[in-house]
């Protein structure tokens, strides 16, 4: 039998509870799960990448089978340079499934050996977005029902740092 290795890419700006739900639930599928952390050219960014790498491996709580790594250029490249032929997303809504399905359908176009599985998040968690977490936090709203509690320090200081005019 083969060892699966599934990437699992996104901004993680920051990195959610849903993101953790999914992930968690992917780390007992899979063999292995590398969460490529990307930078997005038409994203405003609270979190530099290390700070998003970081977040993500203090929030991974004893899962030995999964690490951070940065990816850049096309996805498909990434997977590949990485061994992984799974693509691995969460999809909440009707919106982002039928988004997923044209860029599982074009990265099989581009790399034939790749699939994209999706998973679900769990009810409790499906409603967050890394987008609403970030307008709370600048808001200075409580952000704890929708991050892990070792992310909380790293976000305030990023608000912080913006809010001082400095980027990350």
């Amino acid at each position: 039998m083969t060892a699966t290795h599934a990437l699992f890419p996104g901004t993680f700006d920051p990195f959610t509870l849903g993101h953790l739900d999914v992930l968690q639930r992917a780390a007992r599928i899979f063999d292995r799960v590398t969460v490529g952390v990307a930078a997005h050219h038409a994203k405003d960014h609270l979190l530099g990448l290390e700070e998003r790498i970081a977040l993500i491996e203090a929030s991974l709580g004893g899962m030995t089978n999964v690490q951070a790594k940065p990816i850049q250029g096309l996805l498909v490249d990434g997977a590949r340079e990485l061994g992984a032929h799974t693509i691995l997303r969460g999809v909440r809504t009707a919106a982002d499934l039928e988004y997923e399905r044209q860029m599982s359908q074009t990265n099989r176009a581009l790399w034939s050996s790749v699939d994209t599985v999706f998973l679900l998040p769990s009810p409790t968690v499906a409603h967050i977005s890394s987008t609403l977490v970030r307008q709370i936090a600048r808001m200075d709203g409580d952000i704890t029902p929708f991050v892990a509690e070792a992310a909380l320090p790293l976000i305030a200081s990023a608000v912080q740092r913006e809010g001082e005019g400095q980027t990350s």
